[in-house]
């Protein structure tokens, strides 16, 4: 039985503006006996509607509190949160029209899969056959038709997160708030499940607010992302442009695996620079803000964006190195080499037996063309940068 999405919400009420979650100036502080904490620092974010939008970030950097204030679990210390035009900052749980589903699923280990995924409903006063309908469509939703009456002990950890799924969306919430749901899944089945979660939130269209510390997550199932740091925004945008503009140390380095090169601006035209990092090489950088000749700057290039060659590439940009160590992964070679610029990675598909075979200590080439190179607003890494690589 297929789900026609138009009639289950059909008793939905009118939606205001494409703007579904608004954050306003939203700060969080705690309060203990020696310090006060600021968890979430004044931060201003808009979630359009329908959008698959997620919070990503490394332990204690605020994303899970922000969730929690969209839910009203936790009330914001100051600003406003604002839940389709309607400032719910104070409103309780229950009485916001969002759902969330935990990492730890939350089943009734006695009830069935439909009693779990009615439980709500039945709460309401629902009649029994709606409840039964509805039930009926959110299982089809979910993959799991044929599974109602067997007991969460009696199903996988991603058929039990499915389940939770079906439970929180039966509701018809206009938005649904997920804290790190895949957390207790195994690799595979955690893959597998970020492409379930995209279709299922394809298919509902409504809102879905998505936590995570997995970058991989994030950039698989996002509509956009922002990436948190010490309680803010570091910055908000489409996976593409956060993994391939990004616009601090921070970023480059937690979205992936990024290199950072420093030189010292040798020259400068049109919207490029030529950046000295010895005295006998140098590489070219796109700007994105103005600089000075003498002044240091810093860029990223991405590993998979590097070749590596026995004889210098004619590609604008291109460094002596030599290999430190080589890890087989499969489908790739990832290479560590020491350049003039200090350690590099520089990633090799392995696509055909033509590609070059180096070994530890090894001296080769690498390079790059600038367009994929990117500019970085902080040149020099602070000490908390330094041990975030």
């Amino acid at each position: 039985m297929s789900v026609n999405v138009s009639e289950a919400r059909r008793d939905d009420p009118p939606r205001s503006a494409d703007v579904a979650i608004e954050l306003v100036g939203v700060a969080k502080q705690f309060v203990s006996q020696k310090d006060t904490v600021a968890a979430v620092d004044h931060i201003d974010l808009t979630i359009e509607e329908g959008e698959f939008f997620s919070l990503l970030g490394p332990s204690g950097c605020g994303k899970t509190t922000t969730l929690r204030m969209i839910a009203g679990f936790e009330e914001p210390t100051s600003g406003k949160v604002l839940l389709y035009g309607t400032d719910v900052t104070s409103a309780p749980p229950n009485h916001r029209d969002v759902n969330m589903v935990f990492q730890n699923y939350a089943l009734f280990p006695h009830m069935t899969v439909a009693e779990n995924i009615a439980f709500g409903l039945e709460r309401k006063g629902v009649g029994k056959a709606e409840v039964r309908r509805r039930v009926s469509e959110s299982l089809d939703l979910v993959e799991l038709t044929g599974r109602d009456r067997r007991r969460p002990k009696e199903l996988s950890g991603g058929q039990q997160q499915r389940v939770a799924l079906a439970r929180a969306l039966i509701n018809r919430p206009r938005a649904l708030l997920l804290d790190e749901p895949l957390g207790a899944l195994d690799l595979k089945l955690r893959q597998n499940m970020q492409i379930e979660l995209k279709r299922i939130q394809r298919e509902v269209g409504i809102t879905f607010v998505y936590v995570t510390h997995d970058q991989s997550e994030a950039l698989t199932m996002s509509d956009r992302l922002a990436v948190m740091r010490d309680g803010k925004i570091e910055q908000l945008g489409p996976p593409r442009e956060l993994y391939e503009q990004p616009t601090t140390r921070f970023v480059a380095g937690f979205i992936g695996t990024s290199n950072i090169v420093h030189g010292i601006v040798e020259s400068v035209s049109g919207d490029g620079a030529v950046m000295r990092t010895s005295a006998t090489e140098s590489a070219v950088v796109p700007l994105r803000s103005p600089v000075a000749v003498g002044q240091t700057v810093a860029a990223t290039v991405r590993p998979e964006k590097m070749t590596m060659s026995i004889d210098r590439p004619d590609l604008g940009c291109a460094l002596r190195a030599r290999i430190s160590e080589v890890v087989y992964l499969g489908t790739s070679t990832n290479y560590n080499v020491a350049t003039s610029l200090g350690d590099l990675v520089v990633y090799q598909l392995n696509a055909g037996d033509d590609l070059i075979a180096p070994q530890r200590g090894d001296e080769v080439w690498v390079g790059w063309t600038p367009q994929h190179s990117y500019q970085l607003f902080d040149a020099e890494p602070t000490e908390e940068a330094r041990d975030d690589e």
